[in-house]
C-alpha cells in the first residue's frame, strides 16, 4: 500500500477514510476509494434497512437478488483490496479534531478502541416509522411496502391498497395505480381528504374507506391476507402501500452540527459534503428518492469527491 504523502502540519491518521455504514452506499464508496489506493475504513454496525425484504429489486445486473446477498458480494469484491478494511463495530461517537475526526468505536463484545480518519463518511441510513396497527411489522417488507418503483411489479395487476394520512395517500395511491388496476385507498383522517383529492381518486377509479382499521392479517411468511376494519368487515388485499415517515438510524450527524432538512435528512451539496468541513454523507439518509441502486451511486460520487479533496490537499498549489 503506498504511503500517505506528508504534508507538514497535517496529523498522521489511522485511515484517510472512515466509512460508518456498510450498506449499498458504504460498500459503493469503500470500492471507488480502494481502488484510489485509499486507506479505508468501513464500520458495519448492523443489519440494512432493506433486510425484511425479499429481494433488492431494479438494481441493474442484480435484480431479484436477496439484500443480504447482495452486501455478500459487495464485500467479497472489496477483499482484492488491501488499503480497505471492514470492522464489525458501532461508531459511538464521533468528534472533530483540527482537520480530522477521532472516532470511537464499540465492537460486539462491548470493548470500546478509538481510530483517527482524515475524512468521515456517513452511509448510516434512515429508519422507518411504521403505523400502530397490528400486524403491519409482521407483513412489513413482504406484504406491507413502501416503494412501488420497488415493489409494484410483484404486485402488479393484483387487488392492492394504500393506507395513511390524507396529506400524503393520495398522491401515493394515483402512483399505484400505474401497477393495478384495483386500488382502494384507506385514509386514517379522512375529514382532511379535499374534495379535488376524492375527484382525482374517482377518476382513476380508486375506491376510498373511512372506517377505521384495526389489524392486518396474513400468512407466517409475511403474505398480507386481509385488512380488517374496526366494523369486522375484512377486505382481501394483496399487498399495502404505506408512506412511512423515518428518522435518521445514527443520531452521529445531528451530534456534529450537521444541518438537517425539514424532512429530517442531511442536507448535502453536490459533492455529498455536508455543513461540517470533511464530513459526507451518501445513501437514504441525504434527501431525494430512495433506492438502493441510487444509494451505490451517490456512494460512488461522494468517494469520488472525497478522493479529489484529498488529492488537493496533499497537492498543494
Amino acid at each position: 500500500m503506498p504511503a500517505c504523502p506528508h504534508v507538514p502540519g497535517r496529523v498522521e491518521t489511522d485511515s484517510d477514510v472512515a466509512i460508518i455504514g456498510a450498506g449499498s452506499a458504504g460498500l459503493s464508496a469503500a470500492l471507488v476509494l480502494g481502488r484510489c489506493l485509499r486507506r479505508v475504513l468501513v464500520l458495519d454496525g448492523g443489519p440494512p434497512r432493506n433486510a425484511p425484504s425479499p429481494a433488492v429489486q431494479g438494481f441493474l445486473t442484480r435484480d431479484g437478488t436477496r439484500p443480504a446477498h447482495l452486501l455478500e458480494l459487495g464485500r467479497a469484491q472489496l477483499a482484492a483490496y488491501a488499503s480497505v478494511e471492514i470492522k464489525e463495530a458501532r461508531v459511538v461517537a464521533v468528534q472533530v479534531c483540527g482537520k480530522h475526526f477521532e472516532l470511537t468505536l464499540e465492537g460486539p463484545t462491548g470493548r470500546r478502541s478509538t481510530r483517527t480518519a482524515r475524512k468521515v463518511l456517513l452511509a448510516t441510513g434512515v429508519e422507518d416509522e411504521l403505523p400502530p396497527l397490528d400486524g403491519v411489522r409482521e407483513l412489513w417488507g413482504r406484504g406491507v411496502l413502501h416503494c412501488p418503483y420497488c415493489h409494484g411489479w410483484e404486485v402488479r395487476d393484483q387487488p392492492v391498497a394504500v393506507y395513511g394520512r390524507a396529506k400524503l395517500v393520495t398522491g401515493l395511491a394515483l402512483l399505484v395505480s400505474r401497477w393495478s388496476p384495483d386500488v382502494v385507498v384507506c385514509v386514517e383522517d379522512p375529514a382532511n381528504l379535499t374534495r379535488h383529492a376524492r375527484r382525482r381518486l374517482r377518476r382513476q377509479g380508486i375506491a376510498v374507506r373511512e372506517e377505521p382499521v384495526v389489524r392486518l392479517e396474513g400468512t407466517r411468511g409475511g403474505e398480507l391476507r386481509h385488512i380488517v376494519f374496526e366494523t369486522g368487515e375484512k377486505l382481501a388485499r394483496t399487498a399495502l402501500f404505506i408512506h412511512a415517515h423515518q428518522h435518521q438510524r445514527s443520531p452521529l450527524a445531528e451530534e456534529l452540527g450537521c444541518r438537517l432538512t425539514s424532512k429530517g435528512a442531511i442536507w448535502v451539496s453536490k459533492q455529498q459534503q455536508t455543513t461540517v468541513p470533511g464530513l459526507y454523507a451518501a445513501g437514504d439518509n441525504t434527501p431525494g428518492t430512495q433506492q438502493a441502486i441510487l444509494a451505490a451511486a451517490e456512494g460512488s460520487r461522494a468517494a469520488i469527491c472525497i478522493n479529489e479533496t484529498l488529492t488537493r490537499e496533499e497537492c498543494p498549489k
